[in-house]
């Protein structure tokens, strides 16, 4: 796998319009990206979609990359954009679930804000549903759905996610939890629509 620098440098290449170097970002970062949509999909076809869909709209839109932040970060907006409008699409589809248990722990956590107004239980069952889950993380900002995409759903760890985006794992940390208590607001009764 490569480097995510190496991987901005082949976005950049690719924006100069060298072809051979998209062929080599979709290598490198495709299992990434598959990775975020198979979480914020509801099966591997709808998954498989999304992601041919990310990587055309790369391809046509690849002009929109303005150098700012990693390739794999204008990478994931792009597929976190085409997994909501899939999810749009396919709102009277029957209802999958899956388990999120991070964020079960989350209002045991210091800081979760008292008269909070839901009771965690109720909040974890609603979190069981995924297509609840889906329409919570769209009514985030793409910075909050950034970090509870890469952390909790990636399961990767906050010093990893900071460094891929140039910043501190503590100033990470934080931003995960507030984007958290965003979530977990938006999960309550009458949050999301």
């Amino acid at each position: 796998m490569s480097e995510p620098d190496a991987e901005t440098g082949l976005l950049v290449r690719a924006r100069g319009g060298d072809p051979h170097a998209f062929d080599a970002l979709v290598s490198a970062t495709a299992p990434a990206v598959w990775t975020v949509v198979r979480r914020l999909t509801a099966d591997d076809a709808t998954a498989e979609d999304v992601l041919q869909e990310t990587f055309m709209a790369a391809w046509r839109g690849i002009d929109g990359y303005r150098g700012e932040g990693s390739a794999r970060s204008w990478l994931y907006g792009l597929a976190r954009r085409h997994a909501a409008r899939t999810w749009r699409r396919r709102v009277g589809e029957p209802r999958h679930t899956e388990s999120l248990d991070v964020l079960g722990s989350t209002a045991d956590d210091p800081g979760w804000p008292a008269g909070f107004g839901g009771d965690p239980e109720v909040i974890a069952s609603r979190a069981e549903d995924r297509a609840t889950l889906l329409r919570a993380v769209a009514t985030l900002s793409e910075s909050d759905q950034e970090v509870i995409v890469r952390c909790d759903l990636e399961g990767r760890t906050p010093a990893e996610v900071a460094e891929e985006l140039g910043t501190n794992a503590g100033a990470l940390r934080v931003r995960l939890h507030r984007a958290r208590l965003r979530l977990m607001d938006a999960l309550l009764p009458g949050g999301v629509p």
